[in-house]
């Protein structure tokens, strides 16, 4: 599965610039509503930020900053990270 896919870095600014490896959500188009995806329009496309998919990748396999998202969709990530790590 190579294909080259749109994301958000979840991880902080520090630890990217120490790690070779950052965190991202996958963001997808054909998704239904789950309580741990998070609605966001990107590119004109209405989807979802898979926040229960995250993933580690190597910095090199991140192509290119396509965007950034809007402080809204960014409080809605955070509050989702804080309910599947609350313990």
């Amino acid at each position: 599965m190579r294909k080259t896919r749109p994301c958000v870095v979840i991880s902080p600014d520090e630890l990217n610039h120490h790690l070779a490896t950052t965190i991202v959500a996958p963001l997808t188009t054909g998704s239904d509503s789950y309580p741990f995806r998070v609605a966001c329009r990107f590119e004109g496309k209405a989807g979802r930020i898979v926040v229960d998919q995250l993933r580690t990748v190597d910095r090199e396999r991140l192509r290119k900053r396509l965007g950034v998202i809007t402080p809204a969709t960014l409080r809605a990530v955070l509050q989702v990270l804080a309910e599947l790590f609350e313990p």
